[in-house]
């Protein structure tokens, strides 16, 4: 039977109620606990309900909120207390307006806590006033921008002090300057110290229900957690119905040693979070810092470093991330996806400075065991200046292709020097397969110009530890441990797209089924033709010859059985290749010839 609640000023501890009405003008303090409604709450007239020491508000109903009333729920979240930095939010609440569906937000919704039921409202800078303060909060509407549907840099939409924010859509703030000493919740956590984090208190009406999104085939939109309750970012990623995104969540990072209002002086980039499956933690590749011009596009210099890891699994309440379309279409987040999981338990995180924390009992929630996951990380660093992160998973359900949930594209792909898997003719920085000792996983690395790379292995999680790993570098055919090294390489200007890859077998020739034969391999460059001896009639199925891009630049199959072979290379121009017979018993020939035609 379904219980309307009235209530009076009272201090909640863990509740669960079918439904809750809250007279008019009464206060209702929810103290380091969930309070979860299965169905809607009722907010009357000059009504609070006040989360307060961590605790959340979660509803179990299904479909479209029907939340009514025009008090209001607050709920606090820190960002950056730092002018030049920019956090990703999404708004728990929107406005107070009594009609039953969710409502826009906008930053006139922020206050500064005073105690703990009090606040005053944030002072809205003007546009063109760029620095906010902490005490008395001032916030910088310059910095409000959201971003829907998009393919390109100049399709930010600055929003300022407008209410135009939809429930689910994320948007961009800037932090504050100065310091504040007030501590509203008596746990000795300011509203702000002066480095770190600046609190804001989020004032409206609780979001609640289905919430849609629009995304579109390749474009990028900035959504973010839409509840007063941490997000399980897993389940809404991974939900089947949600497969018009690409199921992967991506995270702005920023050099927080930077200050600067000029985009020019930007040190940022995206840190990308893949799922995987439901019951695991997820894998998390780091963002590569990058520098920008005035314009928006990419600076050729990007700048040292890499950003840190940040536990994603269960989004903290107000934290926007990017995701990008698969096709064109809507995702749609859902009560079922709410979760209670306090943040900084181990795997609840806002992006900013995290705060030094006692330790404290956990809820059931944050003590589950994950789903074992098998990956590794790979480091690489790009002309001793900053450093591409990648990962590669090890899963039953993965393809060789792109996988929903799993393969994480490279949003940072203007990089000028780069390097990424190479899937389906696409760069992605995290890559799901099966585990198979003979794969070798392809690497694409990019240089714009003279390029040293650098590759070494920084982290490994469930994977056997007496796997060896090596990258195969195709130039010269030979291998190298980068797990328990480097292996450091300049190339030349250019898109190297085979030549790279990743191997879990040391087949230099001459020790293992990739071994030489009485089978000789030579370049008449006189007479412009590849000639191959074979004295002992071995059965051939085939002959590749790949530049030094691992290009296949000729080819023949199903050869059979001859004492010698002759291919022409007149086509091709000067340079390095690699000649690749394959036998009918799968064992690969292989030897380098270098291509001149300076002595005709």
């Amino acid at each position: 039977m379904k219980r309307k609640i009235y209530l009076l000023s009272i201090v909640i501890s863990v509740q669960s109620f079918a439904q809750i009405y809250v007279g008019a003008s009464t206060p209702v303090y929810v103290k380091n606990q969930v309070l979860y409604v299965g169905q809607n709450i009722n907010l009357a007239a000059n009504s609070n309900l006040y989360l307060r020491n961590n605790s959340q508000f979660v509803q179990g109903s299904s479909g479209l909120s029907t939340n009514t009333g025009t008090g209001i729920l607050s709920v606090y979240q820190e960002g950056t207390s730092d002018n030049f930095d920019y956090n990703y939010w999404c708004s728990p609440v929107g406005n107070n307006i009594a009609s039953s569906v969710n409502n826009n937000f906008g930053i006139t919704l922020l206050y500064r806590p005073s105690t703990s039921i009090a606040s005053t409202n944030a002072a809205i800078l003007p546009i063109g006033s760029y620095n906010g303060t902490a005490n008395p909060l001032a916030i910088a509407s310059h910095w409000i921008y959201k971003l829907t549907n998009a393919n390109n840099y100049s399709q930010w939409v600055q929003v300022g002090s407008a209410t135009t924010i939809a429930p689910g859509e994320g948007f961009t703030m800037k932090g504050t300057s100065g310091s504040d000493n007030t501590d509203p919740e008596g746990t000795g956590i300011v509203n702000n110290p002066g480095t770190g984090a600046q609190r804001y208190d989020f004032r409206g009406k609780p979001n609640d229900g289905n919430i849609a999104v629009t995304v579109g085939t390749n474009n990028a939109t900035l959504t973010g957690n839409p509840y007063p309750s941490a997000l399980h970012l897993n389940a809404f990623l991974l939900d089947p119905t949600n497969n018009a995104s690409t199921g992967i969540a991506y995270f702005w990072q920023q050099d927080k040693n930077v200050n600067s209002h000029f985009l020019s002086a930007y040190r940022g980039g995206y840190a990308a979070y893949s799922p995987v499956s439901l019951g695991s933690n997820g894998i998390y590749t780091a963002a590569t810092f990058r520098s920008y011009n005035s314009d928006g596009t990419l600076n050729n210099n990007p700048p040292s470093g890499t950003s840190p890891v940040v536990q994603r699994k269960y989004l903290p309440i107000g934290q926007g991330f990017l995701i990008n379309g698969a096709s064109n279409g809507t995702v749609t987040f859902r009560n079922s996806h709410r979760i209670f999981y306090k943040e900084g338990s181990g795997l609840s995180q806002f992006e900013k400075i995290p705060k030094k924390t006692t330790s404290k009992t956990q809820d059931e929630s944050e003590k589950e065991e994950a789903v074992p996951l098998s990956y590794f990380k790979i480091n690489t660093v790009i002309n001793n200046e900053f450093t591409r992160q990648l990962a590669l998973a090890f899963t039953p359900q993965a393809t060789d292709g792109i996988d929903r949930g799993i393969d994480a594209k490279n949003l940072d792909e203007s990089l000028p020097n780069d390097v990424s898997f190479w899937i389906e003719n696409s760069n992605y920085v995290i890559q799901g397969t099966s585990f198979d000792a003979s794969k070798k996983i392809p690497l694409s690395v990019k240089a714009t110009t003279k390029t040293t790379f650098k590759f070494y292995i920084p982290e490994i999680v469930d994977f056997d530890n007496s796997q060896q790993i090596y990258i195969y570098d195709s130039l010269d055919m030979s291998y190298h441990d980068i797990k328990n090294g480097t292996y450091e390489v300049t190339v030349d200007p250019g898109t190297y797209a085979e030549r790279f890859k990743i191997s879990f077998t040391n087949q230099t020739l001459g020790t293992n089924q990739e071994s030489k034969t009485n089978f000789y391999i030579t370049q008449d460059n006189k007479n412009q033709v590849l000639k191959a001896l074979n004295p002992n009639n071995i059965a051939i199925q085939s002959f590749v010859l790949y530049d030094v891009l691992g290009k296949a630049v000729l080819s023949k199959y199903h050869i059979g059985i001859e004492q010698s072979y002759t291919f022409s290379t007149s086509g091709l121009s000067s340079g390095i290749y690699i000649a690749t017979f394959l036998t009918t018993d799968n064992i690969k020939i292989t030897q380098k010839v270098i291509i001149s035609y300076s002595g005709k």
